[in-house]
């Protein structure tokens, strides 16, 4: 076999074995028998300290409404503003006949064994709704915790932003201080519909042996507009994130923005596709990615239905350890004359004059390859807790270290 064959060869090795495949009875369906806390008076100081790192801040006040799910068990449940409806989906199910007509059309039940095992053994997981015509200021705050050791835990969201209503959601999914390993399956549809909009910001802070497995399907209907922020900035064992976003109605914008970093160890497959089927949308998918010696994918796949739609992708990686893989994998498809689209894509190392040229003005080598990263890494994400943000400015300056 030739030289070339053979790294063609290790090349496909490698991107196989990212995410890679689970065994799902390697885990425990025995989650922790946690009773409805409305006050958080049974989390312990320390689990406060730890949620605030993914953006859980355990108050109803500045909130819209909220909803934390520990393991299988919904601990707080609570819609605090007109107009906004916060539920657990089990009752959201069986409170509204139509809710269940809208599972499992974004995201397909059969898609893989995850989808499978969520509605084979749904735990739980929340129903968010803004009324027609309500424009929702504050955030709600949802949590997906796993509290026990090895349990997998299976939830299944659905969020509807009725016509002309707006609402941003902050979601901080991680674990107990105590917790090493786990599964998260998490099956979210969201349905943006004529003139909405609607903010979802993903703040992932798990740990290092859990593996996570999220599937989403967006549907943003005319003149309707969805941005999503995903955040991983800490270890984790393996994620698959792929959401596609489908643009059904004329106006119809959406924006995919991702920052992650693979440390050492850790696994990730995460992407995001946008299906532009009516004229006049818009669509972005951005990421940046950043290794410390892990393996990261970045993905990203626009189609582009039909003429007058103009959409861009944007992947950008930054290598800072010998031993760090990034793929960045951009796809443009279209399917009619008339398209207008178009990607970038780049994956490098930060280069020693721009590390001298910030040493040279009174940064040490360490604060120096903190700023670049930092710059890198930049993002402005409204409505994001305080605490949230200090600990993703910790998460960036530690990043830096040693490197």
């Amino acid at each position: 076999m030739s030289e070339v064959k053979v790294r063609a060869e290790k090349s496909r090795e490698k991107k196989a074995a990212l995410g890679a495949d689970l065994n799902l009875e390697q885990f425990s369906r025995q989650g922790g028998a946690w009773e409805y806390d409305p006050g958080y008076r049974l989390f312990s100081p320390e689990e406060r300290s730890h949620l605030l790192k993914a953006g859980v801040e355990l108050t109803d006040a500045e909130h819209a409404g909220t909803f934390l799910q520990a393991d299988a068990r919904v601990m707080h449940c609570t819609a605090n503003r007109p107009g906004v409806e916060v539920l657990p989906i089990t009752e959201a199910l069986a409170q509204y006949d139509w809710a269940r007509e809208l599972l499992w059309r974004l995201v397909a039940v059969d898609a893989d064994k995850y989808t499978a095992q969520t509605e084979l053994a749904l735990d739980n997981g929340y129903f968010i709704r803004a009324l027609p015509g309500v424009r929702v200021d504050q955030p709600v705050e949802t949590c997906l915790y796993l509290r026990t050791d090895r349990f997998a835990q299976h939830v299944h969201n659905l969020v509807i932003v009725e016509e002309g209503a707006s609402l941003h959601i902050i979601t901080g999914c991680t674990t107990h201080p105590g917790v090493r390993s786990g599964l998260h399956i998490g099956v979210s549809e969201f349905y943006v519909r004529p003139g909405g909009q609607l903010t979802f910001t993903m703040v992932h802070n798990w740990a290092e042996d859990v593996h996570v497995r999220p599937r989403t399907g967006v549907l943003v209907e005319a003149g309707g507009r969805y941005i999503s922020n995903y955040i991983l900035l800490r270890p984790v064992k393996t994620v698959q994130m792929y959401p596609t976003v489908t643009l059904a109605g004329p106006e119809a914008v959406a924006s995919l923005n991702s920052i992650l970093i693979a440390h050492p160890n850790s696994e990730l497959d995460v992407g995001g596709r946008a299906i532009l089927q009516a004229p006049h949308t818009r669509a972005e998918v951005i990421a940046r990615s950043l290794t410390t010696g892990g393996k990261c994918i970045s993905r990203g796949h626009l189609v582009g239905q039909v003429p007058d739609i103009k959409a861009h992708l944007e992947c950008r990686g930054l290598i800072l350890a010998p031993h760090g893989i990034i793929y960045a994998v951009p796809e443009l498809e279209g399917l009619a004359a008339g398209v207008d689209m178009s990607h970038e894509a780049a994956v490098g190392r930060i280069a020693a004059e721009e590390i001298e040229y910030l040493m040279a003005r009174g940064l040490d080598e360490e604060e120096a390859v903190s700023t670049i990263v930092r710059g890198f890494l930049s993002v402005k994400i409204e409505g994001l807790p305080e605490a949230l943000t200090q600990e993703m400015e910790q998460a960036i300056q530690e990043t830096g270290k040693g490197m």
